[in-house]
């Protein structure tokens, strides 16, 4: 029975100045925008120095995720991707954060690294603007962190995030809204700064046109073109007129720019500044600015997810390849892997056990990632790239739990690995390891002939396997090895039994 697509789609984009979502119909592969909804909650102005999200933002945001949870709490599982981004990526109680939001949201949240959100980014500008074989040098500022992107078509080939935002920028050098010659000089200074490493990678001469997303270059834009200081997008004579009028102020509230939303008037300087810094620093002359952002690549990412075209299964292939995995290998592990799940009630791993099956195979594919670093502990290696690579499509907790997984298919099984892990991975990761386990262990002669046909189930903790008469006695090192497994897994509370 082919799989139901669903009707309705959304994508939340929990940023650091503003929360974003977006709702969409989708017919035949065709998506119709039904709702958007925008909120300015300033997170990464919460962040105390220490690092904590303060009460009263957390409290700001949870009753703007309460109004948008009302929306898509009842949208099945596979109909809405969510992503946090640079705050959430950095504030110590981000998890507690992220607990009670996933309440209020009825869905997870996944927190994504500055490089993925910049390929997001770079996949909703190139779906609103359609394909053209131009460079794009695609630039996004957020409230903390700001991504630069250059790209052609669909695909993204250079990309970068830098950690400076408007609200960020606006907070440190422009405290309580205050302006001057000098606050400004210094802000575009730290901009200039933050440029210096990809500034050769993005300098003019390697692209053909320069595209600004996200709400600060929109603004930016409208005030330009407001003024009659620029009629053609963002241009470095505009924004010359900008900065010069913003200097002349020693408060946000003098800036006298009606075009401008209210709500921005507190992050425009600093905004401002991060644009300014970049045309002088890039050598940019001229910006043309879309309506395409980071919630309309996620919509793109999750219809590639609904149409069986998962970024991430490209992502594990072509990780395959650069650490020269042996792909033979993996694959009969795979066929394993399948031939016990067949056999396995589906207690474990619903109502989502699709995606269970999906990180089950990932994992086989790149247990042995860590051969090409070193045969000794490799399983660490391939835990350790996995768990900190920039990887297309992965959000961080995906990562980690793939990590753990990979990390734990062979010696030492330490179920106390799998307790930090959010529902349901806390409980179904250490079987879906267990299954790992079993397969490569069963595998570990790497010879191409099949296995024999063998019974096992998994009931509670306890793991069964039946293989035919006289086997065992015939594969002496299979039968060392499966007493190996059952006192590694009885550290974990498992008991293995075999015969």
């Amino acid at each position: 029975m082919p799989k139901k697509h669903p009707e309705i789609v959304a994508a939340v984009d929990l940023g650091s100045n503003s929360f974003h979502m977006i709702v969409c119909s989708l017919t035949n592969g065709n998506l119709q925008t039904i709702d958007r909804l925008k909120e300015m909650v300033r997170l990464a102005a919460g962040l105390d120095k220490r690092g904590y999200l303060d009460t009263d933002t957390q409290t700001r945001a949870l009753e703007c995720l309460e109004r948008f949870g009302q929306r898509i709490r009842n949208f099945p599982p596979d109909s809405v991707r969510i992503v946090g981004t640079s705050t959430l990526r950095i504030a110590k109680n981000s998890a507690q954060f992220l607990a009670k939001a996933e309440k209020a949201l009825n869905h997870p949240i996944h927190i994504v690294s500055g490089v993925e959100e910049a390929r997001l980014i770079y996949q909703g500008v190139a779906h609103t603007l359609g394909s053209n074989a131009n460079l794009r040098m695609v630039m996004d500022i957020g409230g903390g962190s700001t991504e630069y992107i250059i790209g052609t078509g669909d695909t993204p080939i250079v990309k970068e995030s830098t950690p400076m935002g408007c609200v960020l920028v606006s907070n440190t050098f422009f405290k309580d809204g205050n302006l001057s010659q000098n606050a400004f000089t210094q802000a575009t200074l730290f901009a200039e700064q933050q440029l210096e490493p990809i500034q050769k990678n993005f300098q003019r001469k390697n692209w053909d046109e320069a595209i600004g997303a996200s709400g600060s270059l929109r603004s930016i834009d409208k005030v330009l073109e407001a003024n009659n200081w620029s009629n053609n997008g963002i241009t470095m004579a505009g924004l010359e007129q900008l900065v010069a009028h913003i200097t002349q102020c020693n408060h946000v509230n003098e800036l006298n720019l009606p075009e401008l939303d209210p709500e921005r008037l507190p992050v425009f300087p600093g905004g401002v500044a991060i644009v300014y810094a970049t045309f002088k620093t890039l050598g940019i002359e001229q910006m043309t600015v879309s309506d395409g952002a980071l919630r309309e690549g996620l919509i793109q990412d999750l219809l590639g997810r609904i149409y069986d075209h998962d970024i991430r299964s490209a992502t594990v292939q072509a990780l395959t390849d650069r650490y020269h995995i042996d792909k033979e290998h993996a694959s009969r592990v795979k066929q394993t892997i399948s031939y016990i799940l067949n056999q396995l009630h589906d207690d474990h791993c619903q109502p989502d056990y699709e995606n269970c099956v999906q990180f089950l195979n990932w994992a086989a594919d790149l247990h042995e990632l860590g051969h090409d670093i070193a045969h000794s502990q490799y399983h660490k290696h391939s835990a350790y790239i996995i768990e900190n690579g920039d990887f297309a499509g992965f959000s961080r907790q995906d990562q980690i739990l793939l990590a753990i997984i990979v990390k734990s298919h062979r010696r030492k099984f330490t179920r106390s690995r799998f307790t930090k892990l959010p529902p349901p991975w806390n409980i179904d990761a250490p079987y879906l390891t267990v299954i790992l386990r079993l397969a490569v262990l069963l595998h570990r002669n790497r010879q191409e002939d099949e296995l024999p046909d063998f019974k096992i189930s998994i009931v509670k903790s306890k793991i069964s396997i039946q293989l035919p008469d006289n086997w065992l006695s015939q594969s002496p090192l299979t039968y060392a090895d499966l007493i190996q497994e059952a006192d590694y897994l009885k550290s974990a509370g498992f008991k293995l039994t075999f015969s």
